[in-house]
């Protein structure tokens, strides 16, 4: 009897905490009920809050330009008044602008100053002045060397080794150089550096070797490339044309167009037989600015490389930040000079960019590749 007493009475107490639990749980839920009622938009309001807001900062396109005669002489003494500057047919205003060495100034800055009577030419000045010149036109540049050490290069492997360290001095005033050679690997022999024995010592420790793959290490060097800021340069020494690559030079001429790098090619008479080789090399610097030179001898590749030091000195730096355009694929960019005195002049410049949003930033905006950083 007295177990049956006491089974009775714990049956009792958990159905009354059973029933105490069961009210707690509804008066929760009528209270739930009851803030949804009298604020509907609350939920809603939160989840705003912690939705990010994505930004889209397009970044100041730069240019590195190049005018020139019917000759080829460089054309010196221009003003920002004498581009006109267009993507996708918008026409774009530029922000900044230099000329050789002189630091980018904004257009405020040339607008108290006297415009010059007439652009002048090379052929107009000694030979000296260029030469005189040269040691401070080229200050800021980072210029990459991109050597060829495949097989192709048995021969003559000490004169274009010759080449490339007569070049490497002549850029005493430049800011960095790098030193890569390639055959079917990339070897970053020198990575950018101010240091010119470390890029020599390089340049003389390289040795001829596999099969070529020109446009996969290319391509690895123009993006070491883009993550540096100014004027990027690529010279690539190339003695034959590419048999191991998985990269479409297409690719890599899009890349190049994308960061601001501009190419050049020197490559020999071994790979102008091919004309599959000789159109792209043709085709990708054109596209980037740059130029492409077929040497016959040793004699044509130090030319070559003096030909490209020459440009270098002798570029116009514009740049200009894009208006709204909806295109968020390639965009083509345009330069032409203004005035019926410059229309016989040849303007060479990169053709373009893709604007690629690459990645997110912490607090959430997305930032674009391939332009230059402000």
């Amino acid at each position: 009897m007295e177990a049956q007493t006491e089974n009775k009475r714990s049956h009792a107490r958990w159905s009354r905490r059973i029933g105490t639990l069961e009210a707690m749980v509804r008066k929760f839920f009528l209270l739930i009920l009851i803030s949804l009622m009298l604020f509907p938009g609350n939920e809603t309001g939160i989840e705003a809050q912690e939705r990010p807001e994505l930004h889209v900062i397009v970044n100041m396109v730069q240019l590195n330009v190049a005018v020139t005669d019917k000759h080829g002489n460089y054309i010196t003494g221009l003003r920002p008044t004498d581009f006109a500057i267009s993507e996708d047919g918008i026409s774009e205003k530029l922000a900044t602008f230099a000329e050789g060495d002189g630091p980018a100034r904004s257009l405020a800055e040339f607008a108290d100053q006297d415009v010059p009577a007439a652009p002048a030419s090379n052929m107009d000045k000694p030979s000296s002045t260029a030469a005189q010149t040269f040691d401070s036109l080229i200050s800021g540049a980072n210029v990459f060397v991109l050597f060829d050490t495949s097989d192709y290069m048995y021969r003559g492997f000490v004169f274009a080794q010759d080449a490339i360290t007569e070049f490497i001095r002549s850029l005493a005033s430049a800011d960095k150089i790098a030193f890569y050679s390639y055959s079917r690997d990339i070897s970053r022999a020198a990575p950018l550096t101010a240091d010119r024995s470390q890029v020599l010592r390089a340049v003389r420790s390289t040795v001829a070797g596999d099969q070529a793959a020109l446009y996969n290490a290319l391509l690895l060097t123009l993006k070491d490339a883009a993550q540096n800021t100014g004027r990027k340069v690529v010279v690539v020494f190339s003695n034959g044309p590419d048999n191991s690559s998985v990269v479409p030079p297409e690719d890599v001429a899009e890349f190049a167009q994308s960061a601001g790098v501009s190419i050049y090619m020197i490559s020999t008479q071994t790979a102008k037989l091919e004309p599959v080789s000789t159109a792209v090399f043709d085709r990708m610097t054109a596209a980037t600015g740059g130029k492409a030179y077929f040497a016959k001898d040793w004699r044509d590749e130090n030319r070559a490389f003096a030909s490209i030091r020459d440009d270098l000195a002798h570029l116009y730096s514009l740049s200009y930040y894009p208006k709204p355009n909806a295109n968020s694929g390639w965009r083509a960019i345009t330069v032409k000079l203004v005035g019926d005195r410059l229309k016989k002049y040849k303007v060479r410049t990169r053709n373009g960019y893709r604007p690629h949003p690459s990645r997110f930033s912490s607090d959430g905006k997305t930032t674009v590749s391939g332009l230059a950083p402000e």
